[in-house]
């Protein structure tokens, strides 16, 4: 009976009933295992039928199937919504859809992505979820799959090429491109094997098949200082250097100032003012004016660069630095926003020259109340240029010329700086370093980087003037209407992210109100609370993890961490564009200007926050570079102490405490036990022994492996601290896909 029933079964299987269970549920995917399970398939013969048939089927594109040998139907699932979206690449297995018309991210699998990689705007078939579903999964991101890209978000990519006989393969340097790049030999353009270019793609195939591209530019031997630091540059698409026209444009400005110029403005040349700034530096944005008026009050003046003097709108050095939007400071050089012409020469506020600048100036009482205020265009002479170093010299005591209105300013800074804090300023305070270099780049020392009061002091009459414009400008309105204006803004933290913060902060006896309008005080009592404390670095980093990242709009929606209603960048316009646009603003209200249109003014700032994060991860990736040659240099038998500074599913990032360079110790690769994230705790706990691995725990380490072209450094755990792996020898990295067309 049993027999005869097998029988029967095998010879009325067919390709409809298959697409009828795949088209049931049509948001799920089917190993041959589960298809035959759910047709009921028992006997050898019944599932050589049912490859055949799965053949069949895909031969005429009847089903979908993975890289993983499974299948899925071809029909659209049941109130699938299409939207549009960013896709974010988080890993080779999945990545995300990122959608102002979605709530949530929708998770693709990296086999739904339809040749999509990383940045590419993409049209996407998000899943419906199913109602039995809904409760087990309320915290889980919906799916979908890409149905086309729709934009490109990059062409061009920086990676090693690896030469064969026949063709070559380009290996991305960009950790979020998990494709190698396919180059025909007669598109090699001279690269030789081992050395870094830059390719153009210019084909994008889906399925199985790499990217196919052109070598556009050789740019070295990988490894060498000069190749790595331009090929930073030319993956996040900073420019080498000006172009000719655009030199030329900035020489034909004529240096000398007319006196009809300083007719139309305020002269402070017979105030006493200097800058001070880091000791290498050669730009000078900003410079500080003070005398003491006859009332006892002090006058303060900060005086900005007046580039927007020098750089017209409709001019091509306008539309370059537009186009720019910020200077970008690498390890080892600057990428400028304008030419040096402008940048060191005519807009640089150096000691000893008359100078056209656009002025905030304060009259200020001894509590560093404000009682007056002005704005406008100013010209200036500064008396003395101060390093950093020697202004905090002269504050700690050392005998100088301007001695008084020095230490007049760092007492008012004080003033400021707590009058701040009262009012909830979060006061975090981060360690950073730099290297010092040899002459061919090789990183010799890592120094951390020390402020005292001379940076603040400056600091401080920076944030001052920026707040004070933004307040001005936001009053300045013309009966109901109110003025655009560029805002740099810093959101309240999410309050999910900060309730898990708040919790765990709790642990070590601290109380972070998540929600309501103390949030930012209680945030700055606990970080005045811990200062010294063991936990300290530790809470400070999870509570700047937890913040917003700041933003500029022309929404007055205030900064979170400065506590300030109003706030915008005015004080940087030599190496920032939103700077330029609130002088260009704010003149056009000093004029009596009517409101201006917002909708161009909104993209620019937008494009500008865009920038300036890209500008943000190129630095990181420059001095990553160093930091990972600096550890292949030292001893590999080498024990350190770390901190544990993150966690992820693939493995326990580790802050090495002396060169504050940062590793990371696979999951993989600890042998004492299998270890599962908790990260709502910050923690991996042992499945077997429940042993913690959390966040802020101080551990011995040993660099395992570096890779300089990935930027990584992995590390595995050393000494008694029971969780020393066996050596491997080398350290693993992700695994790309065989390099096959």
């Amino acid at each position: 009976m049993s027999k005869s029933k097998k029988v029967k079964s095998r010879f009325t299987l067919s390709p409809d009933k298959v697409a009828a269970l795949l088209d049931s549920q049509p948001d799920k995917t089917y190993s041959f295992k589960e298809l035959a399970r759910e047709l009921d398939l028992n006997s050898k013969q019944e599932k050589i039928r049912l490859s055949e048939i799965l053949q069949e089927m895909t031969a005429m594109k009847r089903l979908m199937v993975t890289k993983e040998e499974a299948f899925r139907s071809k029909a659209t699932p049941q109130n699938a919504q299409e939207i549009e979206g960013i896709l974010d690449h988080v890993n080779p297995r999945f990545g995300f859809i990122v959608s102002d018309d979605a709530p949530v991210d929708i998770k693709v699998n990296t086999d739904q992505l339809k040749g999509a990689v990383d940045g590419d705007r993409v049209r996407v078939l998000v899943y419906a979820r199913k109602a039995s579903n809904r409760a087990s999964r309320r915290h889980a991101n919906p799916e979908g799959e890409v149905l086309q890209v729709l934009e490109r978000n990059r062409t061009e990519y920086v990676g090693r090429i690896e030469v064969s006989e026949r063709h070559a393969f380009v290996i991305p340097d960009n950790r979020r491109m998990y494709e190698d790049i396919f180059v025909r030999k007669e598109d090699l353009n001279g690269a030789k094997n081992g050395e870094k270019v830059i390719v153009q793609v210019v084909e994008w195939p889906e399925g199985d098949f790499q990217p196919v591209g052109k070598v556009k530019d050789v740019l070295g031997p990988a490894g060498a200082h000069n190749t790595e630091m331009h090929a930073i540059m030319a993956e996040y698409g900073l420019p080498y250097s000006f172009p000719e026209t655009i030199e030329k444009e900035a020489e034909a400005i004529p240096e000398a100032i007319s006196k009809k110029e300083i007719a139309k403005r305020r002269d402070f040349r017979d105030v006493l003012t200097f800058t001070i700034d880091p000791v290498d530096a050669k730009d000078f944005d900003d410079a500080l004016s003070i005398q003491k008026l006859e009332n006892g009050h002090w006058e303060v003046g900060v005086h900005i660069a007046d580039v927007t003097h020098y750089v017209q709108l409709n001019t091509q050095l306008e539309r370059e630095a537009e186009r720019r939007a910020t200077s970008v400071y690498l390890v080892d050089r600057v990428v400028p926003m304008l030419p040096e012409r402008l940048s060191n020469g005519l807009c640089s506020l150096r000691p000893h020259e008359d100078k056209l600048t656009f002025s905030a100036v304060f009259e200020l009482d001894d509590q560093a109340h404000i009682v007056n205020e002005w704005f406008g265009r100013t010209i200036i002479h500064s008396d003395h240029r101060f390093a950093y170093e020697d202004a905090q010299e002269v504050l700690e005591g050392r005998d100088d010329t301007y001695q008084e209105e020095l230490l007049v300013l760092n007492r008012l800074a004080h003033k400021l700086r707590e009058d701040r804090f009262r009012r909830g300023a979060i006061g975090f305070e981060t360690t950073e370093v730099r290297f010092k270099l040899a002459e061919d780049g090789t990183p010799l020392e890592v120094v951390p980087k020390v402020r005292k009061d001379a940076h603040k002091l400056i600091e401080e009459f920076m944030l001052l003037a920026n707040k004070q414009v933004a307040t001005f400008v936001y009053h300045l309105r013309k009966g109901r209407k109110k003025n655009p204006m560029v805002y740099r803004v810093h959101e309240s933290p999410d309050p999910d992210k900060l309730l898990t913060f708040a919790n765990f902060a709790q642990r070590f006896g601290y109380k972070v109100e998540a929600e309501g309008k103390n949030m930012s005080q209680s945030l700055h009592r606990m970080v005045t609370a811990m200062e010294g404390k063991p936990e300290q670095d530790l809470l400070q980093t999870l509570a700047i993890r937890t913040m917003a990242k700041a933003r500029y709009t022309l929404e007055p929606l205030g900064h979170f961490g400065l506590a300030f209603e109003h706030y915008t960048h005015f004080t940087s316009p030599i190496r920032r564009y939103p700077d330029m646009m609130a002088h260009r603003l704010l003149q056009h209200y000093l004029d009596g200007g009517q409101p201006v249109d917002p909708e161009p003014w909104e993209k620019l700032a937008k494009h500008s926050s865009d920038r300036e994060k890209q500008a943000a991860d190129a630095e990181r990736a420059s001095v990553k570079y160093k930091q990972v040659e600096f550890m292949k240099l030292q001893d590999p038998n080498r024990t350190y102490e770390g901190i544990v500074s993150g966690l992820s599913e693939y493995g326990i990032y580790v802050e090495i405490i002396e060169t504050k360079c940062e590793g990371m110790v696979r999951m993989s690769d600890i042998e004492d036990d299998y270890y599962e994230l908790d990260p709502e705790n910050y923690r991996a706990v042992g499945r077997r022994s429940k042993r913690i691995i959390a966040f802020g725990d101080t551990v011995q380490v040993r660099v395992l492996n570096t890779d300089l072209e990935k930027r990584i450094i992995d590390l595995e755990f050393a000494g008694t601290n029971g969780r020393k792996p066996s050596r491997k020898g080398g350290g693993k990295t992700m695994s790309r896909k065989s390099r096959t067309r």
